[in-house]
């Protein structure tokens, strides 16, 4: 993609407004209009400002990809070619795109740590993936700043800091219920101590019955409470320890993967950035040796052209496959992340919905050790009912009396 040498066309005919003259790396020349991209191999005519034989001519042009034609000739002239990338609002694979200057590709895209995305103001708001869900997979593509300001952190891992905050909630929870059940072991040991104490052992009667029996009830209480912590430790505090015993490691493994994949893409980003300036570099050396032609400086001048024609070209075609590489990188890079923090998203769902499966078993053993407790003090309400005072004395009277004869006055 070179200004025209001459001698192949007079210089003094002067191209409609908008439209110059290029040589495509076979030396034919093809017209490009700058104002709408639009190429033809025939000399647009210089009334109307389009080509004097449109139609069946403009179709013979090689096609354009990412902004090159497939023989290697960029399809934009030197000083408005630049290739940008952009991250597709609808389909995982970018491509890279070519656009009419540095400013606008700069408007329509911007880019935050090698990651390209649309910019906000220019381009239309992307469709979420799950619109109605406020999914992970929708709001953690950028970074954030950190809370002392001092820098910035990925999405991603704000969705791991959240996973192993939820590991080390599962974890405190379960340490609580082991102060729980160690609570429940003492009380349980105070109770069988206190139900063997000798205080008031020797109460006879109804009364007497009564009171052994709340002494027992201390006793069969104390083994509710036992069975209580021995569930809850089965049941309750053993689950929520063992839950994902794994879990740390396997989320290191899945940052270092997400990880590897950011790695990857920046430095494809930083390829095609040096491509891009070697294109430039290329294209400004052509240039450089066409004005030495026109003012025939030297004799090797042509043969230099081509040279830097070729250099010119294949520097083209470097950025095409570099911006082709980052692409590819970017692609995995979006499927991974959408596919990981899904699966985030879903062990979250599944670590909140086992911690309250286990503490709503729970609550049922507290219901099940109220209700066992309510048992054990049955007996005793049952005998307290059944306490009478003269019949406990008649007992008494008739085991311990000592006789019936009272006695009289004493006679003179």
């Amino acid at each position: 993609m070179v200004p025209p040498p001459p001698g192949e066309e007079s210089q003094t005919v002067v191209l409609p407004p908008g439209w110059q003259s290029y040589l495509s790396p076979q030396g034919r020349r093809y017209y490009v209009n700058t104002a709408t991209n639009e190429t033809t191999w025939e000399r647009p005519s210089s009334s109307s400002g389009i080509p004097a034989s449109p139609g069946p001519h403009r179709s013979s042009l090689p096609p354009t990809v990412n902004g090159y034609h497939t023989s290697g000739t960029p399809a934009h002239p030197p000083e408005t070619a630049h290739m940008s990338v952009r991250k597709s609002t609808g389909d995982s694979q970018n491509l890279g795109s070519s656009s009419p200057s540095k400013k606008q590709s700069k408007e329509n895209t911007i880019t935050i740590n090698c990651v390209t995305f649309p910019h906000p103001d220019t381009m239309p708001e992307q469709q979420l993936l799950k619109p109605t869900e406020w999914s992970y997979c929708d709001y953690f593509w950028a970074d954030k700043k950190d809370s002392q300001g001092n820098g910035t952190v990925a999405g991603f891992e704000l969705l791991l800091q959240k996973q192993l905050k939820g590991k080390q909630m599962q974890k405190e929870m379960s340490e609580f219920i082991r102060e729980r059940i160690k609570i429940e072991e003492e009380y349980a040991k105070n109770l069988a101590k206190l139900s063997q104490n000798s205080l008031a052992a020797q109460e006879e009667g109804s009364l007497g019955e009564a009171w052994a029996q709340v002494k027992k009830s201390l006793a069969d209480e104390a083994e509710v409470h036992l069975k209580f912590s021995a569930k809850l430790h089965s049941e309750v505090e053993k689950p929520l320890m063992n839950f994902r015993e794994n879990f740390k490691k396997d989320m290191k493994k899945c940052d270092h993967h997400i990880a590897d994949l950011r790695k990857q893409l920046a430095s494809r980003y930083a390829a095609v950035e040096k491509a891009r300036k070697a294109l430039t570099e290329r294209q400004r050396d052509l240039e450089m040796k066409t004005q030495q032609l026109e003012i025939k400086l030297s004799n090797k001048t042509e043969e230099d052209i081509k040279k830097a024609r070729r250099k010119s070209t294949q520097a083209g075609d470097d950025l095409m496959r570099c911006v082709d590489l980052y692409n590819q990188a970017q692609s995995k890079w979006f499927e991974e992340m959408v596919t990981t923090t899904l699966e985030l998203e879903r062990l979250e769902v599944e670590r909140v919905e086992m911690i309250r499966q286990h503490l709503c078993q729970y609550t049922q053993l507290r219901h099940e050790t109220d209700m066992f407790n309510q048992s054990t003090v049955e007996p005793v309400d049952q005998l307290l009912r059944k306490v009478d005072p003269a019949k406990d004395r008649e007992l008494w009277v008739r085991e311990h009396k000592t006789g019936s004869i009272r006695p009289v006055d004493m006679e003179i």
